[in-house]
């Protein structure tokens, strides 16, 4: 038996004994869905704790009765951050009639649209993936439902001009992992640097990205930019935070887009104190001060189980159960439109995309999926780490909507 199988089977078998409060097994009304994850891989660090979250709040759904009476079973397989594993997963949660597939990894998701399109499943890349997925109309089973790299990069610039007051003549370097996330935002950078009036330079760093010395010193000594954006994931972040900090770069002039932007990163930079000033975009809220964070906190208390330790990491975390709270409002809204009859993939698929002022007690941004915008507007906030904590410093927003949306528009002709 392959790891791979052995994986699966295991999340199967643990997630097919889950009960509810008094102990009494669920009755057999069950939906299926599929979430891939990298725990194994390059990215681990990230899905060690964003999976358990996604897990966790369909405990928590599941410990008061399910969704509208159904019980959720979650099948998660473990794609080391690959493309073959992916593929292989997608045709696993297919045969065990999955109606969602949560995606992990913007290669992944890349394979996997024209899957999804023929297969007729929903798929959800959040925070990652293609950006002009946002068009529902082309990709009709791809679903963002996050802050795609195209708004990210729009945001980032966006807040740049807002801490400098003026774009114009000003210097912003692009420091980036060089794999297709990394230069998924290179458009919109190109574009911007155009209308606003500011030279950009890129920075590539080559796989894992654990060595940029040569690439920090050319942009500290020699560019010297007024800002910096940072698309980095991995381990990579913490190694940017520490070399710009060793080389006396401001990190108050420094933006990471969401995967730059955990705690963990922090922490292996060399903590709070050592990245004072660093600010981070974020998709979902940050910390533990959300209802449903203490829902699950008390879930825990009341199964006499110790807090996972995941659950300090807050950035992913909550982010995990962000993707979980809105494949959860999808089957909700597929179910009621059904009068309580168990729905099918397509029916899910539109009531994801009926999801509007469902923000989980902030956690989730205002945003409003449609079959037109799969992405929900591309909504964000910034944290800063101040006083050895992430503070949020600017509430949700949307940087440069119109140019986002004019290359959406853009790409779609292309096809």
């Amino acid at each position: 038996m392959t790891r791979f199988v052995r994986s699966w089977l295991g999340i199967a078998a643990t997630t097919a004994t889950l009960t509810i409060g008094g102990g009494q097994a669920f009755a057999q009304k069950e939906l299926v869905f599929g979430l891939q994850c990298d725990r194994t891989g390059p990215t681990a660090t990230v899905g060690t704790v964003l999976c358990p979250g996604y897990h966790d709040y369909i405990a928590l759904v599941n410990s008061k009765g399910g969704v509208e009476g159904y019980k959720i079973k979650v099948l998660e397989i473990d794609n080391e951050y690959k493309v073959p594993p992916a593929m292989e997963a997608h045709e696993r949660f297919k045969k065990e009639g999955a109606v969602l597939e949560g995606i992990y990894g913007t290669p992944q998701t890349a394979a996997l649209n024209k899957k999804l399109e023929e297969d007729k499943i929903l798929g959800t890349s959040p925070g990652f993936g293609t950006a002009s997925a946002a068009d529902g109309k082309r990709y009709p089973y791809t679903f963002p439902i996050a802050a795609s790299y195209w708004s990210q990069a729009g945001a980032a610039v966006a807040y740049a001009k807002e801490k400098l007051g003026t774009l114009k003549g000003k210097k912003i370097a692009y420091l980036f992992y060089d794999n297709p996330a990394g230069k998924e935002p290179l458009p919109i950078l190109e574009d911007l640097a155009k209308s606003e009036g500011f030279e950009m330079r890129t920075f590539a760093v080559p796989a894992p990205g654990l060595e940029m010395g040569a690439q920090i010193l050319d942009i500290t000594a020699r560019f010297k930019p007024d800002f910096i954006i940072a698309h980095l994931f991995g381990r990579s972040p913490s190694v940017a935070i520490k070399e710009l900090k060793g080389k006396g770069y401001p990190l108050s002039k420094v933006v990471g887009l969401v995967w730059a932007s955990a705690e963990a990163d922090i922490i292996a930079a060399g903590g709070m104190g050592v990245a004072e000033g660093y600010n981070t975009i974020q998709f979902a809220g940050v910390g533990k001060d959300f209802q449903v964070i203490k829902d699950i906190e008390a879930m825990y208390k009341a199964q006499g189980k110790p807090m996972p330790k995941e659950m300090d990491s807050t950035v992913y975390y909550n982010r995990g159960v962000l993707i979980a709270a809105l494949h959860v409002e999808a089957a909700r809204n597929a179910i009621k439109a059904k009068g309580g009859a168990a729905p099918n993939s397509e029916e899910v698929k539109k009531g994801m995309e009926s999801i509007k002022g469902f923000t989980l007690g902030g956690l989730v941004p205002p945003m409003e999926i449609t079959p037109a915008d799969h992405e929900g507007g591309g909504w964000v906030q910034i944290w800063t780490v101040k006083g050895g904590k992430l503070v949020r410093s600017k509430d949700w927003f949307q940087g440069f909507r119109a140019v986002i949306q004019k290359h959406v528009a853009e790409d779609a002709k292309k096809s």
